[in-house]
């Protein structure tokens, strides 16, 4: 069983990479900065249409229990879709289908229980990026009080 290669990213680098990815958009043969698959905790995307629905401006947009996956394992392309939970996001990295589509080799059950231990290590990074913060967030407040 191969190891899943996903790693976490912070709002900034979900940014440049969005960037990265309009700055290269009329080139013939793009090659993205940063090709690989990542997860932004968090956040999800919206899109607003405008100028007569002609530009599409991609928004991040703080959310929590929210997943933004962004694949560009093949460095020209960057994909990007919102998730509920952290597993489906790395369903859809992994495999390339979202959990409700039906694949007679690959289902969502059978692929979370050959993969837990993977889940389970990008949940206990996640825990770990927000620890600091909440330590951050109750020495404040301490100091605050008195």
């Amino acid at each position: 069983m191969p190891d899943i290669n996903i790693k976490l990213i912070t709002a900034d680098q979900a940014m440049k990479m969005l960037c990265d990815r309009h700055a290269k958009r009329n080139e013939r043969f793009p090659e993205l900065i940063t090709p690989g698959s990542y997860i932004l905790p968090d956040y999800y995307l919206t899109r607003k249409r405008e100028a007569f629905k002609i530009r599409r401006h991609t928004f991040l947009k703080k959310k929590s229990r929210s997943y933004v996956a962004f694949d560009s394992e093949n460095g020209q392309t960057l994909w990007l879709r919102n998730f509920n939970s952290l597993s489906e996001a790395m369903f859809w990295l992994n495999t390339g289908l979202k959990p409700a589509d039906s694949d007679s080799n690959n289902s969502f059950a059978k692929w979370k229980e050959n993969h837990a231990d993977e889940i389970n290590t990008l949940k206990d990074q996640l825990r770990a990026l927000s620890k600091p913060k909440k330590k951050d967030i109750t020495k404040a407040t301490k100091a605050k009080v008195k």
